[in-house]
């Protein structure tokens, strides 16, 4: 029965889940119709709140970009393709593949985001490649599973940022004093949660595998790894872009930052760190900038959908946030709809439902955070819902709906050279699993 439903969510999404590009055009339209209804406001008004936010992620879309070429690159490092090799060949079966792939995944994610994006995807690459008969399609979806915990994890932008004094802005003045990540991250609640899905998602996984008649296994042509290239040193700009003392050098001045920034700053994985942190891990597992030079190249290849995309969804954003008349918006029209239906008791579980629908169109934690925690945090204080449990609604909603957006899993798709579509029909089961888990968290802790 499982396995039926899973197919038919993967045959549903196959046939009906356009391209990502079109996708944000065709969320584009919809917030456009939402805004002319809801909040009263001209076609005009929402085209303008369009075009105004159509850059605002260019910095978050270069991170991104970054991210996805840094990580590509180190993978291409000797070196770390012998730790995927490792740790890909513990997998002895394509249920131990997909198992193995989403709990790294979710570990990884737990830790850093960006981190465990790019790791998912890799270790899932290399799962395939070891592993015979096992579907990729699945494979790629278990790796981009460990996006669901994120918000939950040591990178949580809103546990993290209502941590200090001067993070309490958007709380419509419902927070005063700092909330420690005791009572978020590391709250009884939060690890609960986070642990049973970190036990539960391996059996949904292996669940999920399609008979052998009904498995897609990888395109070989995905798998082929540039061959290696013979590098000479006869004219003087080839000796030094193979120089070993220019390399040392650079690596040197980066390693040391790194170690300046955690000793200074502790245990901070902001994505600027972790993208420095791939890059001269990259450079280092190289050899020399040359080397390097050329994997980031190959990195680059995939990079296409994000450079598209992320101004359309910068767009959307725009228009959710932009404000009518009454200094009203969309995204506060959603949240206010669940506000006046909660209770003290299911305040929490609608929090969390209406920022997973705010996510789909806002696909950003702190973007998130500056529209509704404004909203949210004054109607839980109300209600006498402690502040940490509704800042924590907020970010495992803001990441349970991350499973059928495919804005956060283009640099996964790019590394995997697949499209939305090969995944999101088992990122469903993914969402309504672990929609589930967090609901019952809600309401019984």
């Amino acid at each position: 029965m499982f396995k039926k439903f899973t197919n038919a969510c993967v045959t549903i999404v196959n046939k009906f889940l356009p391209d990502p590009f079109l996708f944000a055009v065709i969320l584009s339209f919809i917030v456009v119709v939402l805004g002319l209804i809801l909040t009263g406001q001209g076609p005009m008004d929402m085209v303008t709140h369009w075009g105004n936010g159509f850059w605002a992620l260019l910095a978050f879309s270069m991170q991104m970009v970054l991210i996805l070429v840094t990580g590509s690159a180190m993978a291409q490092a000797p070196v770390f393709k012998k730790i995927l090799t490792a740790i890909g060949s513990t997998a002895k079966s394509p249920a131990s593949a997909v198992m193995i792939t989403v709990f790294v995944a979710l570990v990884a994610c737990w830790i850093n985001w960006g981190f465990g994006l790019i790791i998912g995807a890799l270790l899932a690459k290399e799962m395939a490649r070891q592993v015979k008969g096992v579907d990729y399609r699945l494979l790629i979806a278990a790796g981009y599973s460990g996006m669901v915990v994120w918000h939950g994890g040591l990178s949580g932008s809103i546990p993290l940022t209502i941590s200090s004094a001067g993070g309490l802005g958007a709380t419509g003045g419902a927070l005063t004093e700092a909330v420690p990540t005791s009572l978020t991250i590391f709250s009884p609640l939060n690890l609960i949660i986070t642990a049973v899905i970190l036990i539960v998602m391996p059996f949904v996984v292996k669940a999920m595998h399609p008979e052998a008649d009904k498995t897609v296994v990888v395109d070989p042509d995905l798998l082929v790894e540039p061959e290696p290239k013979d590098y000479v040193s006869k004219t003087p700009a080839e000796k030094m872009e193979n120089s070993k003392i220019i390399w040392a050098i650079v690596t040197l001045m980066g390693f040391a930052y790194i170690v300046f920034h955690f000793t200074t700053k502790g245990f901070d994985l902001g994505l600027n760190i972790v993208n420095f942190i791939f890059m001269f891990v990259g450079i280092l597992l190289h050899g020399t900038l040359r080397r390097y030079i050329d994997a980031v190249i190959e990195g680059a290849k995939g990079a296409s959908g994000i450079i598209l995309q992320f101004p359309f969804y910068a767009g959307i954003m725009g228009m959710m946030t932009g404000l009518n008349a009454e200094g009203v918006s969309l995204a506060g029209v959603i949240s206010n709809g669940f506000v006046s239906i909660s209770t003290a008791t299911t305040f929490p579980v609608f929090t969390f439902l209406s920022a997973g629908i705010v996510n789909f169109f806002v696909p950003s934690g702190g973007g998130q955070w500056a529209v509704q925690g404004p909203i949210m945090m004054p109607a839980g204080q109300s209600l006498g819902v402690p502040a940490a449990k509704t800042a924590m609604a907020l970010a495992w909603g803001d990441a349970w709906t991350n499973m059928i957006q495919p804005f956060w899993a283009l640099p996964a798709l790019g590394i995997a050279g697949l499209g939305a579509r090969d995944i999101m029909g088992y990122c469903v089961i993914t969402l309504i699993v672990t929609g589930v888990i967090a609901v019952l968290g809600f309401l019984i802790l």
